[in-house]
């Protein structure tokens, strides 16, 4: 009996992933000269575009990175607390803006690390992170054969099977009205807190990368290097 609970659970978690993220996916996008803004004024990161980022200590950038994942927590929690009090009842909306919240951090944290989505292929970048964060590993190839309107839902739907898989014994907790308010605030912090740590890594990784691969073309050039390059 408890088995057939949680496979309905994870039935409803998967369902409700789905469609959290494909309106997240049409409707829900940081505005990055907005963003921007902010990194000069509330961040003082002293830059006039994203490219600047390279030019910054990656601390300085990881720093700006783990407040930007903390305040995705707090929003996250404080929602998940007011929808929680319904239990299961509310978790299709619940899950429907914790999508959102996710993929606006995952969004910023894109930003944050100097790769923006602007085009197809920036766009595709981006959710290729969002199934990083969500701990799927997708094939180089499924992105190179597909186009980004095809590419992405396939890539939603590998989200929502492996992050059902994921947190299925956690929600289940929100059977219990009393402690559902808690539960939920707890739930939804962990799951931003745990994918805005995995997109970061992500994000770094590729922003060393890029930083290693500028070196190396300068230094190929016999010039000094434009971008200083970090490895801690």
């Amino acid at each position: 009996m408890a088995e057939l609970g949680k496979s309905w659970l994870r039935g409803r978690v998967e369902k409700a992933l789905i469609q959290g993220l494909t309106k997240a996916y049409s409707t829900v996008q940081v505005d990055p000269q907005k963003f921007l803004i902010q990194l000069r004024t509330a961040y003082r990161m002293p830059i006039s575009g994203y490219h600047g980022v390279y030019s910054l200590d990656v601390g300085e950038i990881d720093s700006v990175a783990e407040d930007l994942i903390r305040s995705g927590m707090r929003v996250a929690a404080v929602e998940g607390a007011g929808l929680g009090m319904g239990g299961l009842i509310t978790i299709v909306p619940d899950l429907g803006i914790l999508s959102a919240i996710t993929m606006r951090t995952i969004q910023k944290l894109s930003l944050v690390y100097g790769f923006q989505f602007n085009t197809d292929t920036e766009i595709a970048e981006l959710w290729i992170a969002a199934a990083s964060a969500a701990g799927v590993d997708l094939s180089r190839e499924l992105l190179e054969k597909e186009v980004v309107n095809k590419f992405v839902p396939r890539v939603i739907q590998a989200i929502a099977a492996r992050a059902s898989a994921e947190v299925v014994e956690k929600w289940a907790g929100r059977m219990i009205p009393l402690v559902s308010s808690a539960i939920g605030a707890g739930l939804n912090y962990w799951f931003v807190r745990a994918w805005g740590d995995r997109a970061k890594g992500h994000f770094r990784r590729r922003h060393l990368m890029m930083r290693q691969r500028a070196h190396e073309i300068v230094a190929g050039s016999g010039t000094e290097p434009a971008l200083p390059l970090q490895t801690g």
